[in-house]
C-alpha cells in the first residue's frame, strides 16, 4: 500500500556490500516531486537482544571491546539473525548460548525496534529469557573476546543512570523486559 508520504526510488546502487555492511545510494522522488540524490541507506540484518535472568534474578551481561567507542563496555547478549535461523527466537537462543554458555526453555519476545528508521533497513527483536542456566562453554566468533558478567537485576536498574549500559537498543530491550516483569509502573 502506497502512503501519500512515501518516496519513490528512481535509482539505487550499492556503494559497499560485504558480509559486515551494505551501503546503498538511492535517488528518490518525494510526493511533492522534489528529487533527493543521494540518500544513503545502511542495510543490516535483523538483530536480536536478550535480557537473560537466572533463577536468582541476575542479569547475564557480556563485557567486550567496541571499536566505534574505543571502549570496553557491558552489553546484553545480542547478534544477527542468520540464514539458518527460521525465527528470531532461534537466533536469540543461539546467540545467548554462543556468547554466554547460558540457555533457557523460556524465551518471550517483548518488543521490536527500528535502530534508525531514517536510514537503517533492519529491525531488532527483543527477548526476555528467564530461569537461564549455564550449560556449555562460550562459542565465540574470531572477532569476539567476551567476559560473562552476572549482576543482580536491581543493581542493573540502579546503575542505568550511571551508564552501566550505553547501547541504546539494549536500554530499550531492558525497558521491555522490565515492563513484562511488572517492574515498570506508569502513573
Amino acid at each position: 500500500m502506497v502512503n501519500s508520504f512515501d518516496w519513490i526510488i528512481l535509482k539505487s546502487r550499492h556503494i559497499v556490500k560485504d558480509r559486515w555492511i551494505s551501503v546503498r545510494s538511492d535517488t528518490c522522488q518525494m510526493p511533492n516531486g522534489r528529487i533527493v540524490d543521494p540518500y544513503y541507506v545502511l542495510e543490516y540484518p535483523t538483530w536480536v537482544n536478550i535480557v537473560a535472568l537466572t533463577k536468582n534474578q541476575e542479569v547475564i551481561l557480556v563485557k567486550q571491546y567496541r571499536h566505534g567507542l574505543k571502549k570496553t563496555i557491558l552489553e546484553l547478549p545480542s547478534g544477527a539473525v542468520e540464514a539458518e535461523d527460521v525465527l528470531p527466537v532461534e537466533a536469540a537462543k543461539r546467540e545467548l548460548l554462543e556468547e554466554t554458555g547460558y540457555t533457557s526453555n523460556n524465551f518471550i519476545e517483548t518488543g521490536i525496534l527500528s535502530p534508525n528508521p531514517a536510514n537503517h533497513t533492519n529491525l531488532t527483536h527483543c527477548f526476555l529469557a528467564t530461569n537461564v542456566e549455564r550449560v556449555s562453554d562460550l562459542k565465540l566468533d574470531v572477532t569476539e573476546q567476551i567476559d560473562v558478567v552476572l549482576l543482580p537485576l536491581e543493581k542493573v536498574i540502579e546503575d542505568i543512570d550511571n551508564g552501566i549500559l550505553l547501547q541504546t537498543l539494549h536500554i530499550s530491550s531492558l525497558f521491555f523486559a522490565l515492563k513484562k516483569l511488572g517492574k515498570v509502573q506508569f502513573y
